[in-house]
């Protein structure tokens, strides 16, 4: 089965603000989600787990690239694929690189295919080589413990019932998908149980405030039902 990248957010981490802009637009027309820090200390300003992959550029300063990745691995506990992309292209760079944990290492000229193509190839092998039976599900920037069956909002744990558990689940894996009271009803509570439609109701209005600033996000539409739509 393909792995969908589409969505996957990207830190574009460089102090030459033409060449950000350039990789932001063509990795946002590739499907990502891109953000940009002109320099290592911004970028340590930024939840730097939230991130799919981080490209880096080695020369920067007072941080360079290469001291970021350190501070990365070593006092962070942060594996987040990194591609480097920088002028320095001797075998030692190159060595250094990858010692620090480098998913790839970019020099510079390069063609934006290229760079695509590799980004595209570091985010497949680190979906690959994510651990199986993960105890969380990400959409976006909500993410839901599928052991504990409760929900993470910016990384602040919240308890869930049970059935506002399985409606949230429903909704965030069918995300634009209109189901209907009764659709619900039937998903969550199965046939052979006796309840309303305000039943839903409630449950949608408790999601809602459980949900903080992603409460809008959990959408009526009129006359059809419920959606999620991040």
């Amino acid at each position: 089965m393909p792995i969908d990248l589409k969505g996957k957010k990207i830190l574009i981490v460089d102090d030459e603000e033409d060449l950000c802009e350039i990789l932001q637009y063509n990795l946002s027309n590739a499907g990502y989600k891109t953000e940009i820090a002109h320099s290592a200390e911004e970028a340590l300003k930024k939840s730097l787990h939230d991130y799919d992959l981080l490209i880096l550029d080695v020369m920067m300063g007072p941080m360079s690239g290469f001291k970021l990745a350190d501070k990365l691995r070593k006092e962070l506990d942060n594996i987040v694929p990194v591609i480097f992309l920088t002028a320095k292209d001797t075998e030692n760079d190159i060595l250094t690189g990858f010692s620090l944990g480098a998913d790839d290492y970019i020099t510079k000229p390069f063609s934006v295919n290229e760079l695509t193509a590799r980004v595209k190839a570091v985010l497949k092998r680190s979906e690959y080589n994510k651990p199986k039976g993960q105890a969380t599900a990400k959409f976006g920037d909500i993410e839901l413990d599928t052991v504990k069956k409760r929900l993470i909002v910016d990384g602040q744990k919240v308890e869930l019932t049970k059935k506002e558990y399985e409606i949230l689940k429903l909704l965030l894996e069918n995300q634009s998908k209109v189901f209907s009271r009764e659709d619900i009803l039937m998903r969550v509570w199965g046939g052979d149980v006796i309840v309303t439609d305000r039943t839903v109701d409630v449950n949608i209005t408790r999601l809602r405030t459980k949900l903080g600033k992603f409460g809008p996000n959990l959408k009526n539409k009129t006359g059809y039902g419920y959606f999620f739509e991040i």
